[in-house]
């Protein structure tokens, strides 16, 4: 039977370091006549022990982008089944229910219980079994090393810049959506009100988005926020005014795709303020979009 080729970890988000490496795994399993098979938590383990990590990318986004990637051989691991396994069950687990013949890994990779199999375990380990044992290097930009911890820093900060430079791609929320208060329509700015899972990071702020409904694409203003001006002590929304756009949507499927932060979210004394910064964001938009 042939040997797999294995990556194991969460690629939350799926950035260029991820697809760094994955093109590195296929060159590896091509040179050695394996298959290359990535090993995938659904949700990554810091997620599991502290939601309030958040996700870059949900189970479901995770996969469309690894297929993106050009990844064929998929295995989605479940880390609450796993989390109390010794380093050596789970190598084990690696050897005889994947068909482990090589693995890659980055510098600072580790498994099992307490993340007890570092690098150093897994070099010994495989010399043992007869597996190709392989490290890769970080990727890099600016000096700094790409992380799905570092894009989640910058998406807390609102710098989507910095996102989407890491990402190698624009970060997106995708949801149904649903009603909300249907305040922006009464003063002239319809919203569609993105349902989103509430584990996925979002930007706080208003953006240009490109808003995707179906194969259309659409110029649009994104509100993250609480919406402060008209309601205290809400939850946090994702709301997307499209432009030059009034049809009904509800129920429909939206992806919206951030391309640039316009401002802060803010309270306005008046709804007439509100409305007049809407109208400039809107303006700003379409330069920004075009």
């Amino acid at each position: 039977m042939r040997k797999n080729f294995i990556a194991i970890g969460s690629f939350d988000g799926v950035h260029l370091g991820h697809r760094h490496l994955f093109e590195s795994l296929k060159d590896l399993a091509a040179e050695h006549k394996m298959t290359p098979l990535l090993l995938v938590f659904k949700v990554p383990p810091k997620v599991v022990m502290d939601p309030s990590a958040g996700l870059l990318s949900t189970p479901e986004e995770k996969a469309v982008l690894l297929k993106k990637a050009g990844i064929r051989h998929v295995e989605f691991l479940d880390f609450k089944k796993v989390r109390d396994l010794s380093k050596e069950e789970f190598f084990n687990i690696l050897l005889k229910k994947y068909n482990m013949g090589g693995i890659l890994c980055g510098k600072d990779f580790a498994f099992g219980k307490e993340r007890g199999g570092k690098a150093y375990f897994l070099k010994r380990a495989c010399a043992e079994n007869g597996v190709i044992f392989n490290c890769a290097d970080f990727l890099e930009t600016g000096g700094v090393k790409i992380s799905s911890s570092l894009i989640r820093k910058s998406l807390k900060s609102g710098d989507i810049e910095t996102v989407n430079d890491m990402l190698g791609a624009k970060y997106e929320v995708s949801g149904k959506i649903v009603k909300g208060r249907q305040m922006g329509r009464k003063i002239g700015f319809p919203t569609a009100n993105i349902d989103f899972d509430k584990l996925k990071i979002l930007p706080r702020g208003v953006y240009a988005v490109k808003a995707k409904l179906g194969r259309k694409e659409y110029m649009g203003v994104c509100n993250i926020g609480c919406r402060p001006t008209v309601e205290q002590g809400g939850l946090p929304t994702c709301e997307v005014h499209i432009l030059d756009f009034n049809r009904d949507i509800y129920g429909r499927v939206m992806t919206a795709e951030f391309v640039a932060k316009i401002r802060a979210e803010k309270k306005f004394a008046t709804l007439g303020e509100l409305t007049q910064q809407i109208n400039r964001d809107s303006i700003l938009a379409y330069k920004l979009l075009k």
